[in-house]
């Protein structure tokens, strides 16, 4: 009569089966399960996530930017760049509910507006002075100014706040240009 044996090889394939079924069969989702996949990772969004994104991109609803941020493990290039790409954000199901906008991240969001806000070019390159020059003169003054590349470094960066100079007041010229004619336009169709 043979007797069987066995071998430790033998065993431990056996053990190295045994626990890899019994992983397979605790994992498996039940038939009945309607948790959403993003929320069966146990991922926890963080009201500044959203509020990242809301800022960047304030036509989405902040329901979508948080079921988006649930899905994807709460990567925010993740949800930035899909709606870079022109792809639509899904629809949150209704059983779906975002976390709440914290305290702090409102009275965050109120501070900013009230910090003054950034001087306008004019006021930061202090060409107050230069606003009311003729457009004339501003052409005649960009005309007698050589346009070649000087050697000398000090004289470049001098050329370079010129010309930055001449565009800001170029563009300032425009921009009130584009507003008397839509003064008069508005006007003329009032009467």
């Amino acid at each position: 009569m043979a007797e069987q044996t066995l071998n430790v090889p033998q065993l431990v394939v056996f053990i190295v089966l045994a626990f890899l079924g019994v992983r397979w069969y605790l994992r498996k989702p039940a038939a009945g399960s309607t948790r959403p996949t993003g929320q069966s990772h146990g991922v926890r969004i963080d009201p500044a996530q959203i509020d990242q994104v809301a800022q960047m991109f304030p036509q989405l609803d902040r329901r979508q930017i948080a079921w988006d941020l649930q899905r994807n493990g709460g990567n925010v290039s993740a949800t930035t760049e899909r709606v870079l790409t022109g792809r639509r954000l899904d629809t949150p199901p209704p059983s779906f509910n975002p976390p709440a906008p914290r305290a702090a991240s409102t009275a965050q969001s109120a501070t900013p507006a009230a910090k003054p806000t950034k001087p306008d070019l004019i006021t930061r390159y202090n060409l107050a002075s230069r606003v009311g020059v003729a457009s004339e003169a501003a052409a005649s003054d960009s005309a007698s100014k050589p346009k070649a590349w000087s050697a000398d470094r000090n004289e470049r960066q001098a050329n370079m706040q010129r010309k930055r100079e001449e565009m800001i007041l170029a563009a300032r010229r425009k921009m009130e240009a584009q507003e008397k004619g839509k003064a008069k336009a508005s006007g003329t169709s009032a009467s």
